[in-house]
């Protein structure tokens, strides 16, 4: 796809904004009736339980992450540092992200490999029951994985740069620090501070993360640009 319409990012910015929580949806996109069914290329490599996680998700939760720091001991997801909760994905931004990165063939390239290094940004949990589907969104290296079963599956998304881009930046914006459900005693795994004693139990425990990422963020700016070659999946 070599142009991406003014109103699929409007309506991607305006579905993303306040964490991307439920809102009413701005009716400038419609779901391409001929992108209706995930790509038998993706389909087939993660597999018929991890893509009924993704076709049936009852709950999408977004976290913000990045890479684990050496001696890290705060939270994970797929062994990768959480930085953040960026909210409950709704419906009509569920199926945008279905449609467009999983079902539009024009926005996947196949067989054909970046010279570009991941950098781990948001990853987008599918929840079915009690079974789950990881999709990790990579910028400014474009490009998806899917984590299932042990198993990570990555895919070349340079078409859909916009798309990624449009997705994550606003995510990220509406974030709020996480820290575990259960030391809460909460149901939904969403890890967001309720009361004051929470908060301050939070902060204290994010204290670390934030240091290194500030740290990591310094370092990334002052650091010579360069390239490392990843393999994408085919």
């Amino acid at each position: 796809m070599k142009h991406l319409s003014t109103f699929l990012l409007a309506f991607l910015f305006g579905l993303c904004s306040n964490s991307a929580l439920a809102q009413e949806a701005t009716p400038a996109w419609q779901p391409n009736p001929e992108h209706s069914v995930i790509l038998e290329e993706i389909a087939s490599a993660i597999g018929p339980s991890a893509l009924e996680n993704i076709n049936n998700a009852e709950q999408i939760f977004c976290y913000q992450i990045t890479n684990r720091p050496e001696n890290y001991t705060g939270y994970t997801i797929d062994g990768m540092a959480i930085v953040g909760f960026c909210g409950i994905i709704n419906k009509e931004l569920q199926t945008m992200i279905t449609s467009e990165l999983f079902m539009n063939p024009d926005n996947i390239v196949f067989d054909v490999t970046e010279n570009c290094i991941i950098r781990p940004k948001v990853m987008l949990r599918f929840v079915r029951g009690v079974d789950f589907t990881d999709v990790l969104l990579s910028s400014p290296c474009h490009a998806f994985a899917i984590f299932y079963g042990g198993k990570v599956n990555a895919f070349n998304a340079k078409p859909a740069a916009q798309i990624i881009d449009a997705l994550i930046n606003p995510l990220i914006k509406g974030k709020v620090d996480f820290a575990s459900p259960a030391l809460f005693n909460q149901l939904l795994p969403i890890g967001v501070a309720q009361t004051e004693e929470q908060k301050q139990l939070l902060n204290k425990k994010n204290e670390p993360i934030r240091n290194w990422i500030k740290a990591q963020e310094e370092e990334e700016n002052n650091a010579p640009k360069g390239w490392n070659k990843l393999k994408m999946k085919k």
